[in-house]
């Protein structure tokens, strides 16, 4: 055996789980402490969840912990904290008094499907692959039984570390992907073509070998893409920051991937130094990086937000652009809040993986038996008015990069940006298409909006749930042929959604026509038999036939 394969199958030797550590009551007895500081001391949390539902969860839980193994107690700890919906929000594994495994391998979420972005090289031959299956169970179902697990502030946020958690076999097995606690997991993966089955073995946590989530040079780790040629935003990953000037588009490229110092030039100290170069060279356009930004110390913005405002060469629409990703959280998502109530920034690339008003700041909490580490959020970080908050912040510009992008070196988000043109572009799509309503021109507002639902570019603007609003504005106001129009239109943009038949029942209800809504409530049953809204539709029938 060759000394690196040697070290491999040191590295990796799976340790034989130990019997339970912590007697069922120990366990249940933590359940309660936590239970009880929740509501003593974090009841706040109960904003994406309600306090019964957390009970009832609780109460499930402490039935079952009797036939678990401590691996499983911990994941159910995990789906108890997962209930509210915060990433600052979680327990901590690596603290934990369970041990736990990681199988040596790292994934990336893109459209089309889960990537193995890089490995260890003894699993060489899987970097690039897509996978198909774990443990003989399509890839969407895995990842529908690890969710409840992740701390998943929104999709993008699970989009980003929700991969963390198919490595590691005590969950796999605590959600029933495999049937047993076993240190083997098998996948089925497709790569150049060929499809096959694999077997990878779980070690110990390795860490110290990723950097912002890629591999770093000189570790025995194999990365998907050639890191001698590396874009923009993957070179210099040993900086916390720097920028370049792109004299071919007058430009300057910013990557910015903490809200902290670099221990070489602290954030002021940088920001001064570009705003200096912006204004002393023929720069007309300045890009913003913060797509692998996790975060840090919101109190270092300051810096970054003045000096934007303060440069009149670049602070206009059109001059400025932010990239934003599923990795932007945390202190970074203040700064995108602050960029976009401030500045005249144009938003590219995914959704952020941090609400726009969060709880974030945490509290170490430590389980008196097990001495379980969980961190409770406890600080309210709110830049927007709460009608303004969302899951995310959508791009003005939508891009999502393909693993073809990844893997070849190329940036389509930073070329979107680079190549940006205003002419047909329209940064605010409601308050462009609400004039066209406002003016009277309806048969250009029914195209103009198909026009817009359709184009990728805008993806990830929500314009179901903005006409949904609109719609109940209007019907709020008593404009019930403007409500009735909207919620009509809505039905012909979104025809497969329950809630906008249901939306239009209720308008047609609301201006006197029970006949209509009684045949618009029974479309949305149609399309939601066993759901929410189809569950609200057959109530709405009943208070009506009431109420005659």
């Amino acid at each position: 055996m060759n000394k690196l394969f040697l070290f491999a199958a040191l590295l990796l030797l799976w340790q034989v789980p130990a019997q339970q550590k912590f007697t069922s009551s120990q366990w249940q007895e933590d359940l309660r402490f936590l239970q009880n500081t929740v509501h003593e001391d974090y009841p706040f949390l109960f904003k994406k969840t309600t306090a019964a539902a957390f009970d009832e969860a609780i109460a499930e839980f402490d039935k079952a912990i009797p036939q678990m193994q401590d691996h499983e107690v911990l994941v159910g700890f995990s789906k108890i904290i997962g209930m509210f919906k915060y990433g600052h929000t979680r327990v901590s594994y690596s603290e934990g008094p369970v041990q736990y495994h990681e199988l040596p391998i790292y994934t990336h979420y893109y459209k089309d499907g889960i990537y193995i972005h890089g490995a260890y090289k003894a699993y060489e031959s899987i970097v690039g692959a897509k996978i198909l299956e774990v443990e003989g169970k399509p890839i969407a179902n895995v990842l529908e039984a690890i969710y409840p697990v992740v701390p998943a502030e929104n999709e993008q946020f699970f989009k980003a570390y929700g991969g963390n958690y198919l490595l590691v076999p005590e969950v796999l097995h605590a959600q029933g992907v495999t049937k047993t606690l076993k240190n083997k997991i098998t996948f089925k993966v497709e790569k150049e073509g060929k499809t096959f089955i694999t077997e990878v073995t779980a070690g110990k946590p390795l860490n110290g070998h990723l950097a912002y989530g890629e591999v770093k040079p000189d570790t025995d780790w194999v990365g998907a893409r050639d890191q001698s040629n590396s874009p923009y935003y993957l070179k210099n990953l040993d900086k916390i920051y720097y920028f370049e000037y792109l004299p071919e588009h007058k430009a300057v490229y910013v990557r910015h991937s903490q809200i902290q110092d670099d221990p070489d030039e602290n954030i002021p100290a940088f920001y001064e130094r570009l705003f200096d170069f912006v204004e002393n060279n023929d720069v007309e356009r300045l890009i913003l990086d913060v797509r692998l930004n996790g975060g840090g110390n919101n109190y270092k913005n300051k810096p970054i937000v003045t000096g934007i405002i303060k440069s009149q060469k670049i602070n206009q629409t059109g001059k400025f652009f932010v990239i934003i990703g599923r990795r932007t959280f945390s202190a970074c998502q203040n700064l995108v809040n602050e960029l976009d109530n401030y500045t005249n920034a144009i938003f590219v690339g995914e959704p952020t993986g941090e609400n726009i008003n969060f709880y974030g700041d945490n509290r170490r909490v430590e389980l008196p038996n097990s001495k379980l580490a969980i961190y409770l959020s406890f600080a309210w970080w709110q830049d927007k008015p709460q009608w303004e908050n969302a899951d995310y912040t959508v791009p003005h510009l939508a891009v999502e990069p393909t693993f073809e992008d990844y893997s070849a070196n190329e940036d389509p988000v930073l070329e979107a940006a680079l190549n940006f043109s205003a002419d047909n572009f329209i940064i605010d799509p409601m308050g462009y298409l609400t004039q066209l309503f406002m003016d009277g021109k309806y048969e250009l507002l029914a195209t103009e909006a198909q026009r817009l639902v359709q184009d990728p570019a805008y993806k990830f603007f929500n314009f179901e749930a903005e006409f949904n609003k609109a719609g109940y504005q209007l019907l709020g106001s008593g404009q019930f042929e403007g409500a009735l129009y909207v919620f009509e239109m809505n039905t012909k943009l979104f025809p497969e959604s329950p809630n906008t038949w249901d939306s239009l029942a209720e308008g047609y209800w609301k201006s006197g026509d029970s006949v209509k809504a009684k045949e618009y409530y029974t479309k949305a049953i149609s399309l939601d038999p066993k759901g929410p809204t189809g569950e609200n539709a057959r109530e709405m029938l009943h208070e009506m036939e009431r109420g005659h």
